[in-house]
């Protein structure tokens, strides 16, 4: 049986792990497959009446075509304020403002343009590996302090550090087949 302290710190690892994988899956996503998706602009913010909005909160963007995204907004007095913001964005993006709304036509990723994405993901996964590890790492001190502060048997220090190694290996486990669909997502023609 483990004590109720050390079950907190197993708790709160197991949260932050999976608050990881959360963290990493919005990455991958904002990365541009061969298909375009509105969440390829989720990083987008526009200057809108003096302040920094997303984009997502002042226009409806949808993706009609395999190579098109379209942004309507509900306010046409921003339209060139999103088309700037879009421009801006550093995602190699041509817009195309009509009056109504914004074309967002996607070119096809060419292989260099593709190998470039993998590897981009390949390094977001990397570091959430790296984020894993650091919370077993943290969890592993909280738990031997704990043994030590309130006089607990090794056996029971043994037992949580066990559990939280079965955690980190399913959390990284989760990762690669995160990254290993992304990059099949990616080098898909």
């Amino acid at each position: 049986m483990i004590d109720e302290n050390i079950e907190l710190i197993l708790e709160d690892a197991r949260e932050h792990m999976a608050l990881t994988l959360e963290h990493l899956a919005s990455e991958l996503n904002t990365i541009r497959a061969g298909r375009a998706t509105p969440a390829m602009l989720d990083s987008v913010r526009v200057e809108y009446y003096g302040s920094m909005s997303p984009l997502n909160q002042m226009a409806s963007v949808s993706a009609p075509q395999p190579d098109l995204i379209t942004v309507q907004p509900w306010d046409r007095s921003a339209l060139s304020a999103i088309e700037k913001a879009i421009i801006g964005g550093n995602l190699g993006l041509n817009p195309a403002n009509d009056g109504m709304l914004i074309r967002i036509p996607i070119p096809p990723l060419s292989e260099d343009r593709r190998r470039d994405l993998a590897k981009g993901a390949k390094s977001r996964a990397e570091d959430a590996k790296v984020s894993i590890r650091n919370i077993r790492r943290s969890a592993n001190t909280d738990v031997k302090k704990t043994v030590k502060d309130e006089s607990l048997p090794e056996d029971m220090r043994y037992e949580a550090e066990d559990l939280i190694q079965k955690a980190t290996d399913k959390h990284i486990g989760k990762i690669e087949a995160m990254l290993a669909k992304k990059e099949a997502e990616i080098m898909e023609v």
